[in-house]
């Protein structure tokens, strides 16, 4: 039977960049409304190539629980078997799907956000993210009534059971990647794995590739994911690589597919300091297809520049490593990545991977014997403000009262010598202000207004003022 997709075009009800996410135990993140989308989700899969079967894992969350196991239980009433691996990076399961010759893969995860928060990611065989036709496909059955006459008679059910090695076939997998002449003996390293999916098999692999690692936040107890730590609080990494006078630090978030890293002096290393690093590594050695990076509209300029004079091209997308990695499928790239720290190595992996891109910064330091300060201190990031507002109703921007005059006054502000992004979040009711510019002076005023601006308009009155999320270069410590 082929596989029914949605028609082109149709908006999305439930899906965002990233899969479904929402408050935990609220709906779409109830147990009831988990099941069903367990039960499209099984509906969809089983039409798809590979056996029948999907992996399904989670980070640390609490809410976790209620949902995996809801998921398991829609899977199963479509006909499919569940493998359960547990808290494993959502790269680990994009990799044992692949890996298991399963139909699909599901994570159960809301990456950076807060506890209160939950998800689902799904990939398909390969793999790679689920496609925006499938995921409509999924939302068609979750809304409409045809997945009752879906589900299989009681002798056909699937069954759940758990895979006990997942973490070691991972782990395998992370350091076949790795340079097998290279080790990371002598190298001390602060990890730090926010209380999230790889707080096993991060420090592990380290370890086993003979590096002495200095572990944090790795004892989560069901609520302290992401709190004050990881690749969102990269701060408390700095400290300790200065603290232990180690040599570098790595800070993932939730569910590990984004890093942040630091250098000896707690100096921190984002997504487009990574991006310069290898890129500019590969792109000596004729390493880099087609002379091309993928990134997105908050990458900074600096980045742009450089890469422009080791000739080198930027591409940019809509912010979402979803889209960077659309991208680089369609065109046969096979680096790219956010600020943020999503890095996509395409010859590697096929979704985001904080720990490879860490193993990846690892390599260049072995093979180059530099530091981490050393490899970094070819990209200097213009100075850039991000500004978060909470926001009543997500109008669009140029529906504002007055926002496209504002908007003028930047660019004239601005003079061609700097860049503007306004956003909202793709998971929360958040508008996102960005600038950045050569006058670090100017960028505060400029964001400052901005953001006052919007929040007039369309703000949360009961919440504080516009929050400053993140700011380069200058971190403190």
């Amino acid at each position: 039977m082929k596989l029914k997709l949605a028609q082109q075009g149709k908006k999305r009800r439930l899906f965002g960049t990233d899969g479904i996410r929402g408050i935990a135990n609220q709906y779409p993140m109830d147990g009831a409304t988990a099941l069903r989308v367990g039960q499209a989700i099984g509906a969809v899969l089983r039409e798809m190539p590979g056996l029948d079967q999907v992996v399904v894992g989670k980070d640390t969350r609490l809410s976790g629980y209620v949902i995996e196991t809801a998921l398991t239980s829609g899977i199963c009433s479509m006909g499919m078997n569940v493998m359960l691996v547990g808290p494993l990076p959502t790269p680990g399961i994009a990799f044992i799907a692949n890996s298991m010759r399963a139909k699909g893969g599901a994570m159960v995860s809301a990456s950076h956000n807060p506890i209160e928060y939950n998800g689902i990611k799904l990939f398909d065989s390969a793999g790679f993210k689920l496609s925006d036709d499938v995921e409509l496909r999924v939302e068609e059955l979750l809304f409409g009534k045809e997945l009752d006459d879906m589900r299989v008679p009681p002798h056909l059910m699937g069954k759940a059971y758990r895979i006990d090695d997942a973490s070691g076939r991972y782990i395998q997998y992370l350091k076949g990647t790795f340079p097998s002449e290279l080790t990371l003996e002598g190298l001390k390293i602060v990890i730090d794995c926010a209380n999230g999916a790889g707080y096993r098999v991060a420090p592990m692999m380290l370890r086993e590739l003979g590096a002495e690692v200095i572990s944090t936040c790795v004892s989560p107890n069901g609520i302290n994911i992401n709190k004050d730590c990881g690749a969102l609080h990269p701060h408390r990494m700095a400290r300790m690589v200065r603290e232990n006078k180690a040599d570098l630090g790595i800070a993932l978030d939730g569910d590990a597919d984004r890093v942040i890293m630091c250098d000896e002096y707690g100096n921190l290393v984002d997504g487009d300091a990574i991006l310069a690093i290898c890129a500019t590594h590969l792109h000596e050695r004729g390493l880099l297809s087609k002379a091309t990076v993928v990134g997105t509209n908050m990458t900074n300029l600096a980045l742009e520049l450089l890469l422009k004079e080791r000739g080198i091209k930027l591409i940019r997308t809509d912010v979402g490593d979803r889209y960077v990695m659309e991208v680089m499928r369609r065109e046969g790239y096979t680096l790219g990545g956010e600020t943020c720290g999503h890095i996509i190595f395409l010859q590697h992996t096929t979704c985001g991977d904080g720990i490879l891109a860490a193993l990846r910064v690892l390599a260049v330091m072995c093979q180059e014997r530099q530091s981490l300060a050393d490899v970094a201190g070819l990209f200097v990031p213009f100075p850039q403000l991000i500004k978060n507002i909470h926001v009543r109703t997500r109008m669009p921007f140029d529906e504002i009262p007055g926002f496209n005059r504002e908007i003028k006054d930047l660019e004239k502000e601005l003079g061609g010598k700097g860049r503007y992004l306004v956003r909202y979040s793709g998971t929360e009711n958040i508008a996102r202000v960005m600038i950045e510019a050569e006058d670090e002076q100017k960028v505060e005023i400029l964001v400052d207004r901005l953001a006052s601006f919007i929040e007039d308009k369309i703000g949360m009155k009961e919440t504080p003022p516009g929050e400053v999320i993140e700011a380069f270069p200058h971190y403190p410590g």
